[in-house]
């Protein structure tokens, strides 16, 4: 079933077919960040997924479409773009429109090694220390430098890449709903299904990003600043175990891989 699904009729607006074909990840950045040289966001951890959509139809929020997304990170075989606080990812996105819709499992695995997916290539530079508050429970913001760049075939990038020396480092995988606020045109909202549970990311100007948050019921004690690796790898040590997720190995890396597990 679809995120807005369950939500009041008549109360999310949907956005344009194009828009939904998702386009969103380099149409509906924050008008703000035009070229997106910089990007400040947070995550938000929510405990009540269906709250959360009643309160985006309360707002009025405008719905631009759900995609699934297949992450992998690039790195040197020794970790260097790690340990700078760098990163390297390709992305390569699927609509996901149908209620009930979920990707075969063998369509997310081979989604780089085929010529026909488009992909996002996306550097980020280390975070910044000027996002982090000074006091305890002050709001803190990852800021960085962020690079994007369409290439239209996912299969010869990872070549490319690999040829360079670089390997897969870490994969993970989401379904991303994206909403506007209206009246707040310097944030946009993701909300991401991950198989660590559900977030909300914010990504805009640090006004709009408070705005938007206290709107929702959140409080900047409630921000979030790690990726989603950082979180997964948490959630591993904290359990002792992976669980229901499926711990998996990329040729050549020594990572798990965050993915959904395979439903038989």
């Amino acid at each position: 079933m679809r995120l807005s699904d369950k939500m009041p009729e008549g109360k999310i607006r949907r956005a344009s077919k194009m828009a939904a074909r998702r386009k969103i990840s380099r149409e509906a950045k924050p008008e703000a960040n035009p070229k997106h040289s910089e990007e400040t966001e947070v995550k938000l951890r929510i405990a009540d997924r269906q709250a959360l959509l009643r309160q985006l139809a309360h707002l009025g929020a405008s719905y631009h479409g759900r995609v699934h997304e297949t992450n992998t990170l690039y790195d040197t075989p020794d970790g260097a773009l790690r340990r700078e606080d760098k990163m390297l990812r390709v992305r390569v996105e699927r609509p996901a429109e149908r209620p009930g819709y979920r990707m075969p499992h063998s369509a997310k695995a081979t989604s780089l090694s085929r010529g026909t997916s488009e992909a996002l290539l996306t550097f980020k530079g280390p975070v910044r220390p000027e996002g982090r508050g000074k006091r305890r429970g002050e709001a803190r913001y990852k800021i960085r430098e962020e690079r994007e760049v369409s290439v239209a075939d996912a299969a010869v990038l990872a070549r490319i890449l690999e040829a360079l020396g670089l390997r897969p480092s870490f994969r993970y995988e989401k379904y991303r709903s994206t909403y506007r606020l209206g009246g707040l045109a310097g944030v946009t909202l993701d909300l991401d299904e991950t198989p660590i549970g559900d977030f909300l990311e914010a990504e805009g100007s640090r006004a709009a990003i408070d705005r938007s948050a206290t709107l929702l019921g959140y409080r900047p004690a409630d921000y979030v600043t790690k990726s989603y690796g950082q979180l997964f790898l948490d959630q591993a040590r904290r359990t002792g175990k992976v669980g229901a997720l499926r711990r998996r190995r990329i040729a050549g890396a020594g990572a798990g891989d965050m993915l959904f597990p395979i439903k038989r």
